[in-house]
């Protein structure tokens, strides 16, 4: 198996460089070696880590949570790897970048999820649940409806995710390669898939908590050399940054110019960190609740100190990479003026790595970049494709009577169709700015996966009619209001004027969520509706205590 795989990565480098040669007529983008060298080590002991991996992976729990012997420790790591994403890394310092100040509003947005995650769903999450937050959602009520509406709203938050991945590794291997855009992306999908088909979980697990490692060891590094430049003083990094963009990048109001937009993408953010998929499905991986508490705290440790350093990074990068010849596209400065950067604002780290390292660390970082991109759309994918396979197939279509080897194979073809859908949304959406698509993605996962999964715990009177119908409006709400507004309607579509005046739907969608959840609970006098509340005490026992649940210890 392993031979058939490098023998196809083979033949797509082999492509890759001819098409690089061609491409780079027109880009005239020198290639950078150490970047490549360790682009491609990175890919080769990737791609061992999924050989060890696919051995060990032999039954569907092997599949979908590594054997549940993943410790709190390395399972914080992993999150915080899942976490810090390509939206993170690179959109978040980008934003820094481009508006200043207002860059701090998704650090502390996507921050601020987790305290609800530690002290309200993880521990119940791992108590209730086997593979995804549907077992929970449907512990007490009917399978079928409530599966299937939480296997929608998890296939939807990954496919925007994954564009936000897909746009951010596309324009990192363009400016490395020389690449056509198109084709970085056909590559970054064809080694997600190859990583999750063989490896699962397991695979998925290391190679995130290898590149957590990295990336703080690299983001670090990064700056602490922007801050040495500065004596480590903040006044003078700031003194400098505004005297070249003008003092507007440290005043509010940049990015989110009106009050509703303010409070709308806070709670996308801290709503919709408690519904996503990938990250709650990390849970089902440790032992027990308890390392699952562990899991959260680690990783809340991890992210936010990150995130303070993707602040001091977007500034550093307006300090030595903007006006800096070096790194401006100079074709298109020519056609619209200002100072566009090479491979355009996302790419704002890679370029303040090489003004702080040189080749090599930019060759670092940019391995990093590209692993953090791989070791986040492998678990999306694995996420979307356990939608598919373990909610759709073997608990709606067969009724809970699936083997396990068939639904490992659903989830791998899941998981191919995926990663086709994720490569034509990466190209469709290259223009974006990857952490405001990653915003869209958390809206959608606080309008249809968290009202439910977090009413299913702690709310007696949910019946499945309403979890069903103010589910469904959520997530039609969600989306219809994303392809309403500004940047899908305008900006994608071509249309003069948004029908939808603001970007961000959450305050609108998650609203519609909960009070259509609450009416059409409370109004449902069903023998069923009845049936569903009597359970919930055993249900609220067992996620309490983890009494009859998988791995637990007797108390």
């Amino acid at each position: 198996m392993m031979a058939r795989i490098f023998l196809f990565l083979g033949l797509s480098f082999a492509m890759l460089f001819a098409a690089g040669a061609i491409e780079g007529e027109v880009e005239k983008q020198s290639l950078n070696m150490s970047a490549i060298v360790m682009f491609l080590l990175f890919v080769g002991g990737t791609l061992g880590i999924t050989y060890w991996a696919a051995k060990r992976t032999k039954t569907a729990k092997d599949f979908y949570t590594a054997g549940g012997g993943i410790t709190g420790f390395q399972n914080g790591m992993a999150i915080a790897g899942d976490y810090m994403s390509a939206a993170s890394f690179l959109g978040i310092s980008g934003l820094v970048y481009l508006k200043g100040y207002d860059g701090l509003i998704y650090s502390i947005g996507f921050l601020v999820g987790w305290p609800i995650i530690l002290f309200l769903i993880a521990e119940q999450l791992r108590n209730l649940g086997k593979y995804t937050f549907a077992d929970v959602a449907s512990y007490r009520l009917r399978q079928t409806p409530i599966r299937t509406l939480a296997a929608s709203g998890s296939i939807a938050t990954v496919i925007l995710y994954l564009i936000a991945q897909m746009v951010g590794s596309g324009k990192l291997i363009q400016l490395l390669f020389g690449l056509n855009y198109e084709i970085a992306v056909i590559l970054v999908g064809v080694l997600m898939i190859l990583y999750v088909t063989f490896g699962g979980m397991l695979a998925t697990t290391w190679v995130q908590i290898i590149k957590a490692f990295l990336l703080l060891s690299g983001a670090t590094f990064m700056a602490i050399a922007v801050m040495a430049h500065y004596d480590f003083s903040f006044g003078a990094l700031f003194a400098t940054a505004t005297e070249m963009k003008g003092i507007e990048i440290m005043s509010p109001g940049g990015l989110v110019s009106d009050p509703i937009s303010a409070i709308s993408l806070a709670v996308a953010l801290m709503f919709g960190t408690a519904g996503l998929p990938h990250i709650l499905m990390r849970f089902f991986t440790v032992g027990d609740a308890k390392e699952a508490r562990k899991s959260v705290f680690y990783a809340t440790g991890f992210i936010g100190y990150f995130y303070i350093l993707t602040f001091i990074i977007g500034f550093g990068a307006i300090v030595m990479v903007f006006k800096n010849p070096e790194y401006l596209d100079l074709a298109k400065q020519a056609i619209d003026g200002g100072s566009p950067i090479l491979g355009g604002n996302n790419m704002a780290a890679i370029h303040l790595s090489h003004a702080v390292g040189g080749d090599f660390f930019l060759g670092f970082i940019s391995a990093v970049a590209f692993a953090t991109i791989l070791a986040v759309v492998s678990g999306l994918t694995l996420a979307g494709a356990s939608a598919v396979s373990h909610d759709l197939y073997a608990s709606v279509i067969m009724k809970g009577k699936a083997d396990g080897m068939k639904e490992m194979r659903v989830s791998k073809i899941a998981t191919v169709v995926l990663g086709i859908v994720a490569i034509a949304m990466g190209i469709m959406f290259e223009k974006q700015n990857i952490a405001f698509v990653v915003g869209l993605a958390f809206a959608i996962a606080a309008s249809a996966n968290f009202p439910i999964l977090f009413l299913s715990m702690y709310w007696k009177k949910l019946t499945t009619r309403g979890a069903v119908i103010g589910g469904s409006l959520g997530l039609a709400t969600a989306v219809l209001l994303v392809i309403l507004g500004p940047i899908v309607w305008v900006q994608i579509l071509g249309n003069e004027e948004a029908i939808f005046p603001y970007k961000y739907p959450a305050l609108f969608s998650v609203t519609v969520s909960f009070v259509g959840i609450w009416f059409f609970s409370i109004t449902d006098k069903s023998d069923d509706a009845k049936k569903e509340m009597e359970a919930y005490e055993a249900q609220f026992v067992r996620s309490q205590t983890g009494i009859g649940a998988e791995g637990a210890v007797d108390h």
